[in-house]
């Protein structure tokens, strides 16, 4: 494994200016619990990693198209490059829009019975929101979270969700995409490409298995999987915004 230093790809996009989209959207959010969040600021793309507060998120939900499905479970676990802070990670089980389905309860395994009495996702925003406050988002996969974080704000209340995310998923990709592509001798072999999903990932650190598909239990997969990667291939003092999207 490579020690800490300077990262094996330094191309990377422009950093985003979350600093300054967030002062702009504070002064224009309507929803005081957005207004909030906003205000709390972002913190400065050249700030290094082991500086950056940081929240694992994970949500379940009930399909793939976040237009046409909904949120059932969230899970956040605080963290930083040194330490993750299990004692103030949060779970939700909320009664999603559309209907459960039972390719979904075998996926999660949340059933009808869990959100009999489960609450509305507006009912946890405004904690959800104070817990994001301030914090660098870290997904494994973040068209998903960023997706259906925004679309369950704009149906509840009418604007959009923006936060800086770190996607472990993303840092993956990046570190094998020019692996080639296998070829016909490859695949007679039964050679197959890389594989980036969270579990595998995390076998090529030496992380454990855990089990798949909880909220919670995958945010923490997924802050152990950053920790690893920036172990292996950054430095704590790298920039945040050469990972961040």
């Amino acid at each position: 494994m490579k020690r800490p230093g300077v990262p094996r790809r330094t191309t990377h996009a422009a950093p985003a200016d979350w600093q300054n989209l967030f002062t702009r959207l504070a002064q224009t959010a309507k929803d005081p619990r957005l207004s909030a969040f906003y205000q709390a600021g972002a913190v400065a793309a050249d700030t290094p990693l082991e500086q950056v507060p940081l929240v694992a998120l994970d949500v379940e939900t009930t399909g793939l198209d976040c237009r046409r499905h909904s949120i059932v479970s969230l899970g956040l676990v605080p963290f930083n490059m040194a330490r993750i802070r299990c004692g103030q990670a949060l779970y939700w089980v909320v009664k999603p829009v559309s209907e459960l389905s039972s390719e979904s309860v075998t996926f999660h395994h949340i059933t009808h019975s869990d959100i009999r009495d489960a609450p509305r996702l507006t009912t946890i925003l405004g904690e959800l929101l104070t817990a994001m406050a301030g914090k660098v988002m870290v997904v494994h996969y973040r068209t998903l979270e960023r997706g259906f974080l925004d679309q369950a704000v704009r149906q509840h209340l009418g604007e959009a969700l923006h936060f800086p995310v770190i996607d472990t998923m993303e840092l993956e990709a990046r570190l094998h995409r020019r692996q080639r592509q296998p070829g016909w001798l490859d695949r007679l072999c039964g050679r197959q490409p890389t594989s980036i999903r969270l579990a595998d990932s995390r076998l090529r650190y030496g992380l454990p298995l855990y089990q798949a598909h909880h909220a919670l239990t995958d945010a923490l997969a997924t802050a152990e999987l950053l920790q690893a990667q920036v172990a292996s291939h950054y430095s704590p003092t790298t920039p945040v915004g050469a990972l961040w999207s």
